[in-house]
């Protein structure tokens, strides 16, 4: 048995896999004022329902990482320069976001759907937070192109709510019919 502290073979390949969907998921967008409608939420959000909140945030921050690099892995883009964008602050909240629904979905021992459906919104809830945060600091103090409270709740979050509420279903779905599959393969050597 492995101490608590160390990553298997097979958590490192998924933490992997994740970090591709996530690349896929921001190459799929519908461009929208504002933020653009991508499905890196929904492989975000999945990472933490599957792989808990260590091997979420591992996936994640390997996505960061490629981005910060320079690879072209962000929705608009990469490199180091992207912490400047406001649109950065939702890629910080997809590390904590995936911590915390992995977290939250660590303790739902019997795979029931309330208690993931819950982590997954907490998840989300954390990736809206720091994303309109960051957003509304960059635009307003380092751009100098104001936007207003009313309107970044409207289109950082009133637009794109419904969207990631159907993304929510849908990785609450996936995860409760792969959530066995993965398990069975973590418990065999």
């Amino acid at each position: 048995m492995l101490e608590k502290n160390t990553i298997n073979v097979r958590m490192l390949v998924l933490c992997g896999l994740f970090s591709a969907l996530i690349v896929v998921g921001a190459m799929i967008k519908v461009p929208l004022p504002g933020i653009p409608f991508t499905l890196q939420t929904l492989f975000v959000i999945l990472a933490g329902l599957l792989l808990g909140s260590r091997g979420g945030l591992i996936a994640v921050l390997v996505y960061i990482f490629l981005g910060l690099v320079g690879l072209p892995v962000f929705s608009g883009g990469g490199g180091l320069m992207y912490v400047l964008k406001p649109s950065f602050g939702y890629i910080v909240g997809f590390a904590l976001g995936a911590f915390v629904t992995g977290w939250l979905a660590e303790k739902n021992t019997n795979n029931e759907t309330l208690p993931m459906v819950i982590a997954a919104l907490a998840g989300t809830a954390v990736i809206y937070g720091l994303g309109l945060t960051w957003y509304y600091i960059i635009a307003n103090y380092y751009l100098n192109t104001p936007v207003g409270a009313a309107t970044l709740m409207m289109t950082g979050f009133v637009m794109t709510l419904p969207g990631d509420l159907i993304k929510i279903a849908i990785s609450v779905l996936l995860a409760k019919r792969l959530a066995p599959v993965i398990a069975q393969g973590m418990l065999t050597k």
